[in-house]
């Protein structure tokens, strides 16, 4: 008989047990309606579109765990423990409507309980239990005694590990007290039969046994209760908000930045308010994020601004933002209650740009995207920071002095080199190439853009110069714009400025269609990902190309052969825009696979673990925080670790960060840093 069904001070089971699953339910719905409401404060944004494929990505990713089996290294298995809790737990959780909602609070227990499959289920959840109990101490193990660095020893986190554990030892001890109470001598489930037998033969009556087994089921569904009460007030509301999280994340590129809309733009200089500053500015889906996020740190650990001393967090960014919208929130709530929009305002207390994310956090991202890789709730960190920078330097007009000099280049240049005679206008690059330069009515089906660091630095020039050659020798016939490229625009954009950007990307379109370009190959990742991804946006759909996916291409067909041998250890810098926001990973290394007697080592950090050189988000031109360890000379030295005589990359940002750190260790005999495509020339039959 289902304890349910028992009466208990003269009030029937039944009552008890919906009159407490309507209190934890009102509870649990209170909260949700609470964080909903703030949720909707954000701006409107369209995440409804290709449904089934959302709930396809979501599926995959949820269900197998890959969202955190993807972060696993040798050095940190974490992602395995919290796969076996989700699907440990999903059985549990399975079992919870089975055989207390349905069994007990519907009376079904005639059904359920007693047959062969109540056997064989919870003998499987004995085993998930044992699994579940073991995760747990490994779990309290590294947070509170051996204090993983990206763990904070919090004790919300103690007391989900606690909830959790005392959910498994109700399991087992609910099930033998149910069997020693009706005297059932059986092998299954294993624990459950185990603890039966020594129930038994401790001599207890049955009247105290099926007592005691009443009171272990009532403290089960007490535990429940509270923990369905307690999730949404915790930070383990992700485990609620990270599935829809994953069902609204970002399809095709992992990095996008939405356009400030033209009418704005257009505004009038200080009548218009530009990215944000105020929580309710983000997006109902930024909102999102922030309920998503599980203070796993995995963003912390992995952030190149963090591991060299900034005082950027991803983490703690998120965490902070959320913290100051529950806090916020309430007041905000009540002012959009009772008046228009325009009134509601931040808590006097606090301001959100300064006291909840300052701008040394701000101006300290270099957009390379290893917090999104490694983000197992789809959490966009990025389009974040670059909002608020767009209200520091579009609205309240702050910025490092050196994002100053960088963007004034621009406006008056058209690129951002500073001291720099433009080699497009002396087309020192050009000579003697006898290169297609595209003159007002010329056209052409495919454009080689070269980019402002490949046609305005020394050392890139060399790898332009090679470039050029390499698609001569394949038979490409392409053309260059000479003097009429400008910048992609892609530096102002990751600076804030959408102004400058939104301008150049309409020019630069306006230029390639008035050619009839129909394909543009790109040597610059950063060139490469603006315009495949957001000159779309601006009406600029084109065929882009990186290099590296071209002559990868171009060796499959035979147009280029790689014969010259190459005796020479090398390893390969994956480029944040090529790699992680691209997935170009497999091209480059095929590449040199094929150079004859090119010995590739990997670093450690590689592929989509890949680190950043420091130049990405604008900070090729702005300067890093004083004080602490430059990005590009903490990338060196994984690059020593390998013991190679060669770095190679596919970037010209990169490439000049890795010169910038060669010469300040002094180590320009023992270590050089190359273009792949200056290798792909050297190793190419000569004519």
């Amino acid at each position: 008989m289902s304890p349910v069904s028992a009466t208990y001070w003269g009030i029937p089971g039944y009552v008890i047990f919906w009159v407490l699953f309507a209190i934890a339910f009102g509870l649990f719905a209170q909260r949700f309606y609470f964080l909903f409401r703030l949720m909707r404060l954000g701006k409107q944004e369209n995440r409804f579109d290709r449904i089934g494929e959302r709930i396809k990505t979501m599926l995959v990713e949820v269900v197998p765990q890959w969202c955190t089996l993807k972060t696993v290294t040798k050095k940190d298995l974490a992602g395995i423990g919290h796969a076996l809790l989700f699907w440990c737990f999903s059985l549990f959780f399975i079992s919870y409507i089975i055989f207390i909602g349905l069994a007990g609070g519907f009376g079904l227990s005639p059904l359920i309980e007693r047959t062969p499959f109540e056997t064989i289920y919870f003998s499987i959840l004995d085993i998930a239990a044992v699994l579940v109990t073991l995760t747990l101490i490994v779990a309290a193990f590294r947070r509170y005694i051996i204090r993983v660095q990206r763990l904070e020893p919090s004790a919300e986190a103690g007391i989900i590990l606690m909830m959790v554990f005392s959910l498994m030892v109700l399991h087992v001890f609910g099930v033998g007290f149910d069997h020693a109470s009706r005297g059932v001598h059986t092998s299954w489930p294993p624990l459950g039969a185990t603890l039966a037998g020594f129930l038994t033969g401790t001599g207890l009556s049955q009247g105290t046994l099926e007592t005691a087994s009443r009171g272990v089921w009532w403290l089960h569904y007490l535990v429940i209760l509270s923990f369905m009460v307690y999730i949404p007030r915790s930070k383990h509301l992700h485990i609620l908000a990270s599935l829809v999280n994953a069902f609204f994340k970002q399809l095709g590129p992992k990095v996008v930045l939405e356009p400030i809309p033209l009418e704005a733009l257009e505004a009038p200089e200080g009548s218009a308010t530009f990215g944000v500053s105020k929580i309710q500015d983000f997006t109902w889906k930024d909102l999102l994020d922030l309920y998503a996020c599980a203070v796993c740190g995995r963003c912390h650990v992995n952030c190149p601004a963090q591991l060299t001393g900034k005082s950027l967090s991803p983490r703690e960014i998120i965490h902070n933002l959320k913290e100051h919208l529950l806090e916020a929130g309430p007041e905000l709530l009540a002012n959009k209650a009772e008046a228009s929009p325009e009134s509601q305002v931040e808590t006097p207390s606090k301001t959100m740009i300064g006291d909840v994310v300052t701008e040394e956090e701000i101006w300290a991202c270099t957009t390379c995207g290893a917090c999104q890789e490694v983000c197992p709730v789809n959490i966009e960190h990025i389009r974040k920071i670059i909002d608020l920078r767009r209200n520091l330097v579009m609205t309240q007009s702050k910025m490092p002095e050196s994002a100053q000099l960088m963007l004034r280049n621009m406006q008056q240049r058209g690129h951002p080199w500073a001291g720099v005679q433009s080699m497009r206008l002396r087309g020192d690059w050009t000579s003697d190439l006898e290169l297609k330069i595209l003159a007002e009515g010329d056209t052409a089906d495919t454009l080689f853009w070269v980019g402002c660091t490949g046609a305005l630095v020394e050392r890139n020039v060399k790898a332009t110069l090679s470039m050029t050659r390499v698609l001569k020798a394949a038979g490409v016939d392409f053309a260059v714009l000479g003097d009429a490229e400008t910048c992609c625009g892609d530096p102002a954009r990751r600076a804030g400025y959408e102004f400058q950007f939104q301008m150049m990307a309409e020019q630069n379109i306006e230029n390639f269609k008035s050619h009839n370009v129909k394909e543009i190959i790109t040597t610059c990742p950063h060139c490469y990902n603006t315009i495949k991804h957001e000159y779309p946006r601006y009406g600029g759909d084109f065929k882009v190309g990186h290099y590296t996916e071209l002559i990868a291409d171009f060796i499959k067909q035979g147009k280029l052969k790689l014969t010259n041998e190459l005796n020479s250890t090398l390893t390969y810098h994956d480029p944040c825009y090529l790699g992680r926001y691209n997935s170009v990973y497999l091209e480059p290394r095929q590449i040199l696979q094929e150079i004859p007697k090119a010995k590739l080592e990997e670093m450690e950090r590689s592929r989509d673990t890949g680190f950043c050189c420091g130049g990405g988000g604008g900070l090729m031109w702005i300067e890093e925080q004083p004080g602490t360890t430059k990005i590009n000379q903490m990338r060196i030295e994984d690059v020593l670790k390998t013991g190679v005589e060669t770095v190679v990359t596919a970037c010209p940002y990169c490439l000049q960060m890795f010169e910038d750190a060669i010469d300040h260790k002094e180590i320009k005999d023992s270590l050089k840093a190359r273009d792949l495509v200056e290798l792909v020339e050297g190793a190419m039959k000569q004519p």
